[in-house]
């Protein structure tokens, strides 16, 4: 502070721009070259537990829902890549970052349709919950509002939550591929927050998508959390908020304390650039650690949910058309299935009624 104060600041103190790789290379002592082997070390180890995790899902879960699942797991393992390599070339930390946020936009709508799955569907699910209604008075958006009314669960209900996140997935690219032809042209930089750049627009605009989409897994989530215990939801949603929390508000804090000077520069990293730097080292360690509790959660493997109950015209049909039983029947123990004609009316109907009823069923 004293050097800024006498106008005595090294020459990349002033810049905003990160350096080049083999600048930041050359400057490393052999703590800092340590430190870049381990934190490569446990991105790689984070992608092979990745991979072997893939195979796993792919040959033991059903396909309705493995991809849903695959793309779950790989949030972490893809920030961490992500990281790693804006680590070792600060000057990709932009493209990088778009990419994690890219990626990771998807798998917030993945992680919706993994809780629809889980339910056994959209069908099901609308079967399981007909009486039921959403609480939408929930976080990040509504969690103050306690008076919001309930929303009926329906089939245009679930279409509007599918949207939420749906909407997230597809305008991030966008704005990834507006923000880039912006930079391209000087009119974008992700460290200026000028009002007059487009940077601090662009990311006001995400932030507002953001908690849209994040909105309505909450709400889900309020709602599937009893019945989806067997199958830990809990710390698979655990997960997911941990890498939003930290890939989006841990890394909004530090930038805004490099764009304040708190973190001060380290030639030849800028105050935005260290800050950047710092962010990445700590979601290569985050993730990896992120990663490695996911294969644990997702490994297991689940029975799946009881159907919901028939209703009561189900039931009726059900009885006016029983199956015929045949003679030397079994049951699933092995014994002899002992039963009696569903169409007898009385002891006495003897075998006449018997006979009656398996001709009807022939018939």
């Amino acid at each position: 502070m004293e050097a800024e104060a006498n106008g005595t600041l090294h020459p990349s103190c002033g810049d905003s721009e990160p350096p080049y790789a083999p600048e930041l290379l050359r400057s490393l002592d052999l703590p800092g070259k340590f430190l870049f082997a381990i934190l490569t070390l446990m991105t790689l180890i984070a992608n092979l537990v990745f991979i072997e995790e893939a195979v796993y899902i792919y040959r033991k879960i059903p396909s309705s829902k493995r991809s849903v699942i695959i793309w779950i797991n790989a949030a972490a393992p893809v920030i961490a890549t992500t990281s790693c390599i804006g680590m070792w070339i600060p000057r990709s930390t932009m493209f990088t970052d778009f990419t994690a946020a890219v990626f990771f936009a998807i798998v917030i709508h993945k992680f919706l349709l993994l809780m629809i799955k889980e339910c056994g569907g959209q069908k099901l699910l609308l079967r399981r919950f007909e009486n039921d209604h959403f609480k939408i008075s929930t976080g990040p958006c509504c969690c103050c509002c306690l008076c919001l009314p309930r929303v009926r669960i329906t089939r245009r209900t679930l279409f509007w939550l599918k949207l939420g996140t749906f909407q997230f997935a597809f305008l991030r690219p966008v704005l990834m591929f507006l923000s880039i032809v912006l930079w391209t042209n000087g009119n974008y930089s992700p460290y200026s927050l000028s009002p007059k750049g487009a940077a601090i627009w662009i990311s006001c605009f995400v932030g507002v998508l953001t908690i849209i989409a994040v909105w309505p897994v909450g709400i889900m989530f309020q709602q599937v959390r009893t019945i989806l215990i067997s199958k830990k939801i809990v710390p698979k949603f655990a997960l997911y908020q941990f890498i939003l929390i930290l890939n989006h508000l841990q890394a909004a804090i530090i930038s805004i304390f490099a764009m304040r000077r708190i973190i001060p520069c380290a030639p030849p990293l800028s105050s935005s650039a260290r800050g950047t730097y710092i962010t990445q080292q700590l979601l290569i360690m985050e993730m990896f650690l992120i990663t490695v509790i996911s294969r644990m959660v997702y490994r297991r493997r689940y029975d799946d949910l009881e159907p919901p109950e028939c209703t009561a015209e189900e039931a009726g049909d059900n009885k006016q058309a029983p199956k015929p039983i045949l003679n030397g029947a079994v049951s699933e123990d092995g014994l002899p299935r002992v039963e009696k004609p569903p169409c007898s009316s009385s002891a006495g109907a003897g075998s006449s009624a018997s006979g009656a009823c398996v001709f009807s069923h022939h018939k």
